[in-house]
C-alpha cells in the first residue's frame, strides 16, 4: 500500500509532567549523564522530568530555533530505529520526532481505489503535501505551537482531530523524501542519510507489511518492484550526496550515532541562554509603564494588604482575605475587556443604552500552583470561562525558569486572555508563560497578566520584553532581596495558602512553583 516506515511520531508532547518533589532534579539540559533520566516511558505516555530553559531572550524574541535534524533513506531502512537511538543517547527533553509519513496528501476516491489495489505510488514526491509540511516544520523550528495531520494507512485518509506539537528543542524529522524538497532542505540543520542494503530493505518490508498490516505477500512484492524500488534509484538514492553523515548498517551503527549526538550536544551547549541573569542585572531607572494598572489603594485594599502581608496572620485568615482582594482584582482586569454599545428593552418596555464584552471568548491561564488560587475568583464573575494551566520552575542549577507542563484550551489564540499569578519578582517565569501564549498564536495584546503583587523590577522586564500586554495589580513594591524575594513582599504566597511552608524545595515564590492539589 504505502513505503511508510515504521516510525513512532512524537505528536503528543503536551502530555508532559513534573514528578514529585522528592524526585531528583538534572543538573544540565545538555548532561550526558545516565544517573537521573529526563524521562520515564510507560504503556500509555511519556513523563518528561526536566523541562524546557528558555527559547527567547530578555527582549522576549525568539533568540535560538530548535535544532532539525533530517533523516533520509530508502524504505525500511532503519531510518526510525536510528531516530529512537539518537533520541535515547541524547538524553534530554523535548525532543520531537516528526514522520514524513502524517504528510500523504488526501487521496481522490479514485486514486483511493488505486491504493485498495497496490497500484497508487505512494514512493513519488508527488504523493506528499510538500507545502504543508514545509510549514508545518518551520513553524515547529520557530518555538510555535503546531497541528500534525493523523494519516490512516488503512483508509487512506486523515482522521479528523490532528495531533498538538509544540515545545521542540530538537525536531527528528524522517521520510524516504526528506531531501527532496529545496525548501524542506533549509530547515535541516544536519542532514543523515541511513543506508542499507537493497535485500534487507526487501525483507524488513515484507515483515512488516505482511505482518503489521495484514496484506499478503504477491501485493507487497508487486508494489515493491513497480513503485518501492524504481522510486528509491530515481528519487531516492541520488540524495546521499547531500547527507552531512551518511550511516550504513542503520541502528546497528553505534559509532555514527554517537558521532551525531556529541554534534547536536555542543550545538544545545551553544544556544544556552541566560535570561535571568540578565532581568536581574538590568538597571530599571525609567518610570512604570503605561501598560500597568494598579488597583486603587482605598482603605479596604490597604486593609487587606496588611492582613495578608502580616506574617502573624493566621493561615485561615491569610486565605480568606487573599480572596476576597483577588476578587477586587479580577473584577478590575474585566473592565480592559473591549466593549461595545448595547441596547436592550427592561422589563418596564423601555430602552437601556448599556454595554456587551466585544470579543470571541475568554480564557484564563494560571501559573502554577499559586496561579491557581485565582481561578475560583475568575470563574465567579467569568461565566463559563475556559481555564488552563502552565508549570514553570526555576533550575536550581542554572537559576534559569524551565516549561514543565501546560494544558491549554483548544483555539485560544481567538481568545482574550488573562494570565494569572500570585506574585512576580523578577518576571522570568511570567515572561515564559507569555511567550508560550503568543507561540500558541494568542495575540500580544490581548493578553493582560494579573498578579496580586509585583516588584518593580518584574513590571519593567514584562512591559519592556511584552509592550502590549496589559500588567495588572494590587501593589507594586519597590525591591528584591539577593535571594529575589519582592521586599517588603507577602511571602511565599504558594506556602502560606497551601500551608506547605516546610518545603525547602519549594520556593522562590512565582519562579518555584509545585504541581496543583
Amino acid at each position: 500500500m504505502t513505503s511508510r516506515s515504521d516510525s513512532g511520531s512524537g505528536e503528543d508532547s503536551l502530555d508532559r509532567l513534573l514528578p514529585s518533589a522528592g524526585a531528583p532534579r538534572r543538573k544540565s539540559a545538555t548532561s550526558l549523564s545516565k544517573t537521573e533520566p529526563p524521562l520515564l516511558r510507560t504503556g500509555t505516555r511519556t513523563i518528561y522530568t526536566a523541562g524546557r530553559p528558555p527559547w527567547y531572550d530578555e527582549h522576549g524574541a525568539q533568540s535560538k530555533e530548535a535544532f532539525v535534524i533530517g533523516l533520509c533513506g530508502g524504505s525500511a531502512s532503519g531510518k526510525t530505529t536510528v531516530a529512537n537511538k539518537i533520541i535515547e543517547a541524547l538524553d534530554v527533553p523535548w525532543v520531537v520526532l516528526l514522520s514524513m509519513d502524517s504528510f500523504y496528501k488526501v487521496l481522490s476516491p479514485e486514486e483511493q481505489a488505486l491504493a485498495t489495489k497496490n497500484d497508487y505510488n505512494f514512493d513519488h514526491p508527488g504523493a506528499f503535501d510538500f507545502e504543508l509540511l514545509v510549514s508545518t516544520l518551520r513553524k515547529l523550528k520557530q518555538g510555535k505551537s503546531v497541528k500534525i495531520p493523523v494519516y490512516d494507512f488503512t483508509t487512506h485518509m486523515r482522521h479528523k482531530d490532528w495531533k498538538n506539537v509544540y515545545g521542540a528543542s530538537v525536531i527528528i524529522f524522517e521520510g524516504i523524501m526528506s531531501f527532496a524538497d529545496k525548501e524542506l532542505l533549509q530547515l535541516l540543520d544536519m542532514k543523515i542519510f541511513v543506508d542499507a542494503d537493497s535485500d534487507i530493505r526487501l525483507v524488513r518490508r515484507l515483515r512488516r507489511d505482511i505482518t503489521v498490516r495484514g496484506r499478503d505477500i504477491e501485493g507487497v512484492i508487486k508494489q515493491y518492484n513497480k513503485f518501492v524500488k524504481p522510486a528509491f534509484e530515481q528519487y531516492i538514492e541520488p540524495t546521499m550526496r547531500l547527507a552531512d553523515i551518511v550511516v550504513p548498517r542503520g541502528g546497528g551503527n553505534m559509532v555514527a550515532i554517537d558521532l551525531i549526538v556529541q554534534h547536536v550536544h555542543s550545538q544545545l551547549e551553544e544556544r544556552e541562554l541566560s535570561v535571568r541573569a540578565l532581568l536581574a542585572s538590568a538597571q530599571q531607572t525609567q518610570p512604570l509603564p503605561q501598560t500597568l494598572s494598579v488597583l486603587e489603594s482605598t482603605p479596604q485594599v490597604r486593609g487587606l494588604h496588611t492582613i495578608i502581608r502580616n506574617k502573624e496572620t493566621s493561615r485561615d485568615e491569610f486565605i480568606f482575605y487573599s480572596k476576597r482582594l483577588m476578587r477586587l482584582l479580577i473584577e478590575h482586569a474585566l473592565t480592559f475587556l473591549p466593549s461595545q454599545p448595547c441596547s436592550v428593552q427592561t422589563p418596564q418596555g423601555h430602552d437601556y443604552e448599556g454595554c456587551s464584552y466585544n470579543g470571541k471568548g475568554i480564557t484564563g491561564v494560571s501559573i502554577l500552583r499559586a496561579g491557581e488560587t485565582m481561578e475560583p475568583a475568575l470563574r465567579a464573575v467569568c461565566k463559563d470561562v475556559r481555564i488552563g494551566k502552565i508549570l514553570i520552575q526555576t533550575n536550581l542549577d542554572s537559576g534559569e525558569p524551565e516549561l514543565h507542563y501546560l494544558r491549554l484550551p483548544k483555539d485560544i489564540s481567538e481568545d482574550h486572555v488573562i494570565l494569572m499569578d500570585s506574585t512576580v519578582s523578577t518576571g522570568a517565569a511570567a515572561m515564559m508563560a507569555v511567550r508560550v501564549l503568543l507561540d500558541h498564536e494568542v495575540q500580544e495584546n490581548k493578553i493582560m497578566l494579573v498578579s496580586l503583587l509585583m516588584a518593580e523590577l518584574g513590571v519593567h522586564s514584562v512591559a519592556y520584553a511584552f509592550p502590549k500586554v496589559k500588567i495588572i495589580t494590587t501593589a507594586v513594591d519597590k525591591g528584591l532581596d539577593d535571594f529575589l524575594h519582592v521586599i517588603p513582599g507577602i511571602g511565599d504566597f504558594g506556602d502560606r495558602y497551601f500551608g506547605t511552608d516546610g518545603f525547602d524545595s519549594w520556593s522562590d515564590e512565582e519562579d518555584q512553583e509545585q504541581l496543583p492539589h
